[in-house]
């Protein structure tokens, strides 16, 4: 049965997704059909219109399988070997760059949200 709900709360996160396409195509918009669909499910979750626990379980199924998304992407970038044989050793430097400051930024952002859910439980336990 958990499998079954896991699996029909990943086909409504599809379905966001799919939303997000048909809005691209139809109205246009510069912005990626899979990024339009993950606005409206944040938007969703936060008017609370749709309740986490709707979709949590089969969120965290996806979650757990993220990296096999990358695979991909990685493989597709041995189409552009040529591009890399010249500026390749430009590439590492860059790369490694951006990973500390996406690393450092999530963290910051991270860690800000804790706090101010850690201050939210205080002064609701106050209360």
């Amino acid at each position: 049965m958990n499998i079954l709900i896991r699996l029909i709360q990943i086909v409504f996160l599809y379905g966001f997704y799919v939303a997000g396409s048909w809005l691209h195509d139809l109205l246009h918009i510069p912005l990626p059909g899979s990024i339009i669909g993950l606005l409206l499910l944040w938007g969703a979750l936060s008017t609370k219109l749709l309740s986490l626990k709707w979709i949590e379980t089969g969120g965290h199924s996806l979650l757990s399988v993220l990296p096999i998304f990358f695979i991909p992407a990685t493989v597709a970038v041995m189409n552009y070997g040529h591009f890399f044989a010249g500026k390749g050793f430009l590439l590492i430097p860059i790369t490694i760059l951006s990973t500390f400051i996406t690393m450092g930024i999530a963290s910051f952002v991270s860690q800000r949200i804790a706090k101010q859910l850690d201050k939210r439980k205080e002064s609701s336990k106050c209360n």
